[in-house]
């Protein structure tokens, strides 16, 4: 299973820059301009024909198994105007999201998520957005940049694990009143791709506070490392390791530590001598 993740982690390094750069901007865009066509069109004529609807799947309406992605609710003018600052906040969590995971990875998970909802939707027969899978991207945020801060609204700076844990109190609260398991499905696609980070999302206490683990044997005792381990060592010939050796007397410093060693420079090679025989010796 490691080598797995091994293999995964560098093939997604190697690829990193594949994909579709800036997905969010192109989705954000898109969801922008049929906001704003709602609102000159009464009868929700392109809405229609975009949002996502089973029975009309079936019947071969395929292209809503992709074009939900860019069919928001409709509303007033108030709702569209908190949309398009929701939509601008959603597009700079996934920038920064892309800039972390890589193009390929981002464009991926993004892509897995809005598959999952897909199939749920068919077989269930439900009809299903991407607002919960876009808050899912404060969650997955989150857990590579805990300590983050961000301007929610524009003017409020809150850490992004405290909204990943506000939209993760949601997620329970609409599973309990809507008696349904949709709002989970993104956080399935989250699991997916971040189930090794979770810790990140814990409390700094409890992050500090983390039971050791238990070793059935104990660690062996760190021994000191000997200073003098040079005096005790012999080699096969019986001699001490040194730095430099006479090519003439074989004195070495080890043996004379207050002797002075000298290198020829006339000499071909890297030979030393003593300081007796550094003038006095035949040049090689």
């Amino acid at each position: 299973m490691n080598n797995l993740k091994r293999s995964v982690a560098r093939f997604f390094l190697r690829h990193r820059d594949k994909g579709i750069p800036n997905l969010m901007l192109y989705i954000a865009i898109g969801n922008a301009l049929v906001h704003l066509l709602s609102l000159t069109d009464s009868n929700l004529t392109v809405l229609k024909w975009l949002y996502f609807d089973p029975t009309r799947i079936l019947q071969g309406q395929v292209w809503r198994l992709v074009s939900f992605v860019f069919a928001p609710m409709p509303g007033d003018i108030i709702n569209t105007i908190l949309s398009l600052l929701m939509l601008y906040f959603y597009y700079r969590i996934g920038q920064m999201l892309e800039q972390k995971m890589g193009t390929l990875k981002f464009n991926l998970f993004y892509l897995t998520g809005v598959l999952l909802l897909a199939a749920v939707g068919m077989i269930f027969h439900w009809p299903v957005t991407t607002s919960d899978l876009n808050l899912s991207l404060i969650l997955a945020f989150a857990t590579l940049a805990a300590n983050a801060r961000v301007l929610y609204m524009f003017f409020i700076p809150l850490k992004i694990k405290y909204l990943a844990w506000l939209y993760l109190g949601l997620t329970m609260w609409q599973c309990y009143v809507l008696r349904s398991a949709l709002p989970v499905v993104p956080i399935l696609n989250f699991f997916l791709f971040f189930w090794g980070d979770l810790e990140n999302l814990l409390p700094d206490w409890a992050r500090r506070n983390r039971p050791k683990k238990n070793y059935r044997t104990a660690p062996p005792p760190k021994q000191k490392p000997n200073p003098n381990w040079a005096d005790d060592y012999r080699s096969k010939t019986g001699e001490a390791p040194y730095r430099h050796k006479c090519s003439v007397c074989g004195k070495t410093d080890t043996q004379y530590p207050q002797l002075e060693f000298r290198y020829c420079s006339r000499c071909s090679g890297y030979r030393c001598y003593c300081m007796e025989h550094i003038n006095n010796h035949e040049h090689v």
